[in-house]
């Protein structure tokens, strides 16, 4: 926290110099209040301005630790190390807990650098932060309103909307950053993982925000993960953080990319051959000549939807490209400190030599073979090459015809992606081409929004009627008030989004959203038509003249500069103003800890549901009309598995109530069991939870009685939520027991009281008619969690430490 403080001497200044907002703190930008502390006397000389580096004091410190601590861990290993292992071994909670982890099964306790969270991962975790009683967080954290703004009718209004209509929940949030010490980003400001990258993220260190997405930070060499709000917590309390020691999956980059080709496509292809669920517990470490080839934008789009195979992380060498953006936006500084340690912001020699010996899967893509890709519906690894769509369509009996083109996000939002993109509009605008599918436009942040703007790369879409939207999450996690289109029938769009499940982005499960690069979606929109193929096809201008489109250009930097007429960001004072959240708040509902595990065995539990296929975390607990009520676990619950189908009958929301006799709602099941106290247990298919990191898919159904969940297996970050929660998570020992279970059975999970690391329990499933089957379960507890367990959840666990 000194970095923070330091960072507050010259608020006498601010106040002085500046208007000041509702809550008497400074509401400037970062590079404005800078410009404002730049006038105090510097304690220490740079040769690069650190004045307007948030935390500069905790960067430095880290570059000046960083040979020792490594040092400390070639003296344990001996032995060459890969990037992924420099930057988890120096940030071990405790330097002397190095030695070789078992990848994948053995834990290890780490102390990030940084945190971050969101409007709607924010309230559920600082409500668990509250009850640990801390007065401040231990570490530089930024909370950003980014996700609860609809989008609708454009920017200004959908703004003006959301601050009226998310009053409570941004209220609270300003507050609770204010007191407890977060970097306060309003509504408007941007999407997370872009405002971090411009602002936060730096070289070889370790960061956690509660997000799937948190990997973006990649694109300036950092490991970062996304996380439940209840392991952020153990971060924000300067607790240790537990995270299973990843495995490693090295991918080797050569040649570079040509033509259409892009960064998206290459993690359009990773996904491809990792699969959803491949990278699960795994680190994925990009090196090779090839990674040096691409910008560090392209990097963070690389990272970003990684998150779509399950991995914990992904991260690339510090290199030329992290250089040139961090000095463009403002931290020569942090590349100065970068530089120094360079040769250690990278694997060692031997690593990229042989490569095999070090990681325990190593994939090899040429860059100049890759061609750009399209990847839908409805799961994020199904890859097709541009002359494979049409008949992926033709064989899924899927419409053609593209409704909605959607451009940006916080995976494609650099401004390498909307030069590459608008050189394919100014060839329509130059030919007189008609656009024929709808064009939304969401820039990541400010800083990019008013940098395209200046530069009049915006107007360009604007000129195709394109719609620009907030720079906010919007139609990316279901904020989205489609006007156009008809969402109730089956229909497609394409976006260069991260995520493509089933009303992911409209609320709509009729909606088959296909995923591609900025320039592939624009260029697909031009024509309207799934079938074309900008490589191949031809369009037709104003004088009739047919023409084949260029090969996209662009910028990897802007060539003035990044815009610097942003602001917003609202810097904490620590004054111990009140939390005041009433009774009967609609969005805010304080916590009351779970109960602890009574010591006996789970007997004749009710089946809640035996969900069927995918099961996401957007299928458990749904975004959307829901997201506002993250921070009320009572309202929020009434969502649970609302989009989850039952194996037994194939549908959504219709599962068996012992209570009833009847098919109703799983929430309305789970609901009237718990009034009844009746627990339940929760059975899924392959992967449950992947997805996003939101806890509440975890949380929810604990609030609602549900103690166990028994799955072919789980997603890392769901698995962790539960733990986290005090819910019992399970996956067989032999995945084909999923079968076993019927509709209307009671099951028991026998053996609890012995339960430990590495040992099975059994379970029990006794049929209707009288039968029962009994097999093994396994767990990946070890005896740290295992208090969690046995106390209902951490949070209790803690309180009793």
């Amino acid at each position: 926290m000194e970095s923070q403080n330091k960072f507050q001497v010259s608020r006498r200044t601010l106040l002085k110099d500046t208007a000041i907002g509702a809550a008497g703190v400074s509401t400037m930008g970062i590079a404005d209040i800078a410009s404002a502390a730049s006038k105090k006397p510097a304690k220490k000389a740079h040769k690069a301005p650190t004045a307007q580096i948030r935390n500069f004091d905790m960067i430095e410190a880290f570059y000046a630790n960083y040979p020792k601590k490594l040092a400390a861990v070639r003296t344990k290993l001996n032995r060459p190390l890969t990037l992924s292992e420099k930057i988890l071994f120096t940030h071990l909670y405790d330097p002397e807990a190095v030695k070789e982890y078992k990848r994948g099964a053995s834990y290890a306790e780490f102390r990030p650098d940084r945190a971050g969270t969101h409007d709607i991962g924010g309230p559920m975790a600082i409500l668990q932060f509250m009850v640990s009683g801390k007065k401040r967080i231990a570490l530089p954290a930024a909370m950003v309103c980014d996700h609860l703004v609809t989008a609708n009718a454009g920017a200004r209004k959908d703004i003006a909307f959301a601050d009226h209509y998310n009053k409570e929940t941004y209220d609270f949030l300003r507050t609770v950053s204010r007191r407890y010490g977060f970097d306060f980003w309003p509504a408007g400001s941007g999407i997370c993982h872009q405002v971090f990258l411009e602002n936060y993220d730096f070289p070889g260190g370790m960061m956690l925000v509660t997000d799937s997405h948190t990997p973006t930070a990649c694109g300036l060499g950092m490991l970062a993960i996304g996380v439940g709000g209840a392991d952020l917590v153990d971060a924000l309390m300067g607790s240790e953080w537990e995270l299973k020691m990843p495995k490693l999956i090295g991918v080797k980059l050569t040649g570079k990319l040509q033509g259409w080709a892009s960064p998206k496509d290459v993690i359009l292809r990773v996904a491809q051959i990792l699969t959803t669920k491949g990278g699960t517990n795994c680190i994925i470490e990009y090196f090779g000549d090839g990674a040096n080839t691409i910008s560090a934008t392209g990097k963070a789009t690389i990272g970003n939807m990684g998150a779509e195979v399950g991995s914990t992380t992904s991260v690339f060498p510090y290199d030329s490209h992290m250089k040139a953006y961090l000095k463009a936006t403002n931290r020569e500084a942090v590349a100065d400190l970068a530089d120094g340690v360079a040769k250690d912001l990278q694997a060692d020699p031997e690593v990229y030599a042989h490569p095999e010996k070090y990681f325990d899967r190593v994939i090899e893509l040429n860059l100049s073979e890759l061609k750009p890709l399209i990847n839908g519906p409805l799961s994020p690894d199904a890859a097709m090459e541009l002359d494979k769509v049409g008949d992926t369509l033709a064989k899924k009996n899927l419409p053609e015809n593209i409704e909605v083109a959607l451009v940006g996000s916080c995976t494609n939002s650099s401004y390498e992606d909307f030069t590459r993109a608008a050189s394919i509009v100014k060839q329509c605008l130059d030919k007189g081409v008609k656009i024929k599918t709808p064009l939304i436009v969401v820039p990541g942040s400010v800083r990019i929004r008013e940098t395209l703007k200046r530069d009049g790369i915006l107007q360009q879409f604007e000129k195709l009627n394109a719609t620009v939207m907030t720079t906010a999450c919007g139609p990316c996690i279901g904020q989205w008030d489609r006007h156009i289109g008809d969402k109730t029938k089956v229909n497609t769009i394409i976006e260069s989004f991260n995520r493509n499940f089933a009303g992911r982005n409209d609320g709509s499960k009729k909606t088959q959203a296909f995923l591609a690069s900025p320039e592939i979606v624009v260029a697909m929109a031009i024509n309207g038509d799934m079938r074309f193929n900008p490589l191949t096809s031809t369009v037709t201008g104003a004088n009739g003249v047919s023409f084949k489109l260029a090969t996209p250009v662009g910028e990897e930097l802007p060539a003035k500069g990044f815009a610097t007429n942003v602001g917003g960001c609202i810097i904490p004072d620590f004054k111990q103003v009140p939390v005041v959240v009433a009774p009967n708040a609609e969005r805010i509902r304080l916590l009351t800890p779970f109960p602890a595990w009574n010591g006996k065995d789970y007997v004749d539990l009710p089946l809640l549901i035996k969900a069927k296929g995918k099961c996401t975390t957007d299928h458990i607990s749904p975004g959307g009309k829901w997201l506002p009520y993250r921070g009320n676990i009572d309202r929020i619950s009434d969502n649970l598995l609302e989009r989850a189908t039952n194996a037994f009958n194939g549908k959504s929301q219709s599962v068996w109530n012992v209570v009833n006799k009847d098919y109703e709602s799983p929430a309305k099941t789970a609901r009237l069991y718990k009034n009844k106290g009746i627990q339940s247990i929760i059975v899924g298919d392959d992967n449950y939870g992947e997805g996003s990191s939101r806890e509440h898919a975890a949380m929810e159904p604990r609030y609602l009685g549900v103690v166990v969940v028994l799955a072919k297996s789980l997603a890392r970050i769901h698995e962790s939520n539960l733990k986290k929660q005090g819910v019992l998570a399970l996956t067989f020992v032999d995945p084909k027991d999923y079968d076993k279970i019927r509709e209307k059975d009671r099951i028991s999970v026998l053996g609890l009281s012995q339960i430990a690391p590495g040992k099975t329990v059994t379970i029990v499933c006794k049929h209707e008619d009288g039968t029962e089957d009994r097999f093994q379960a396994q767990h990946s507890y070890n005896a740290k969690q295992l208090t969690w367990f046995r106390a209902g959840s951490a949070m209790n666990a803690l309180g009793k430490a």
